[in-house]
């Protein structure tokens, strides 16, 4: 495969990162409202934010064909900015969330929609990190191997909601769900941090600190 249909692929990739983010984001968020479960409300919304994220990953890549990148050009660092705003809202978001669910008491009707959308999530995101790797080192780009690697934090918030998910509905104690939705905001507090960390040091590298 020649370098131009590499870096086809790899925008195909990233353009389907978008789209599956954006149906993730949509079906999480409808059932986590649905069924009142915090940590799926939770990681749909993240699923919004990573599309702020990949917007900026595709520009990158479309990039790369007219020129080799090394750092972030001003789309991609506004992207950032706005996807590291955007991970802080939702922590603040989900914290109070949980506050509230202690003081309510509230336990979710069912935690099934969690697992299946997580069980497709993980073969989704491992998929995806995969082909990044290929395709990042057959073109010795640090940027794809970069987006590849960080691909790996919505990787392990699926494994949270996974479990999470599961041993709610083996014990059905509330508070699993709301352990979950914490974890949750920790990786998406994590993830601001380091966007906005992105944007200091601009030069991109391929290896990151997202996983």
């Amino acid at each position: 495969m020649n370098y131009k249909k590499l870096l086809r692929t790899a925008l195909i990739l990233s353009i389907i990162t978008i789209v599956y983010n954006v149906i993730e984001g949509i079906v999480s968020v409808y059932f986590g409202l649905e069924d009142e479960t915090l940590s799926l409300l939770g990681f749909g919304t993240d699923s919004f934010v990573e599309v702020i994220s990949g917007i900026g990953i595709a520009h990158m890549v479309f990039r790369m064909k007219s020129s080799e990148v090394e750092n972030r050009d001003k789309f991609e660092r506004q992207a950032l900015r706005i996807t590291g705003a955007g991970f802080y809202i939702l922590t603040t978001g989900i914290i109070v969330g949980a506050v509230f669910s202690i003081i309510e008491k509230n336990k979710p009707e069912t935690t099934i929609p969690g697992l299946i959308i997580a069980g497709i999530s993980i073969l989704t995101m491992y998929f995806l990190l995969r082909y990044k790797l290929t395709i990042g080192k057959k073109l010795s780009s640090d940027a794809i191997i970069a987006d590849a690697n960080c691909t790996k934090s919505c990787l392990y918030l699926s494994i949270v909601l996974l479990v999470s998910s599961g041993l709610y509905e083996i014990f059905e104690i509330g508070y699993i769900d709301i352990i979950g939705s914490l974890l949750i905001a920790y990786f998406t507090f994590k993830e601001g941090r380091e966007a906005f960390e992105k944007v200091k040091k601009n030069k991109i590298a391929c290896c990151c600190n997202c996983n």
